[in-house]
């Protein structure tokens, strides 16, 4: 299915004016990731950890884990503050 959209009397200024609020949205949106949830390999991905090392920290309760459905997610904000005074 090709589909095509044709503008015709507006010029590129009032396209760009018509558009700006919508850009400003998913930028705010991307610059605000501290209550987003990552899967397990996410945070592995993310530590350099495998599985094994990340269930051994969430055991010990470094890492807080919540279990959606029969998925296991970690808030990113949490992950980063845990990993914070290792840091230091």
């Amino acid at each position: 299915m090709n589909t095509q959209i044709f503008l015709n009397g507006i010029t590129l200024q009032e396209l760009a004016e018509a558009i700006a609020p919508l850009l400003q949205t998913k930028q705010v949106a991307n610059t605000a990731p501290e209550n987003e949830l990552m899967t397990r390999d996410e945070v592995c991905k993310m530590l350099s950890f495998n599985k094994t090392s990340l269930w051994k920290h969430t055991k010990s309760g470094k890492l807080l884990s919540y279990g959606i459905g029969n998925r296991v997610l970690y808030r990113r904000s949490e992950v980063l503050s845990a990993v914070k005074p290792l840091n230091k």
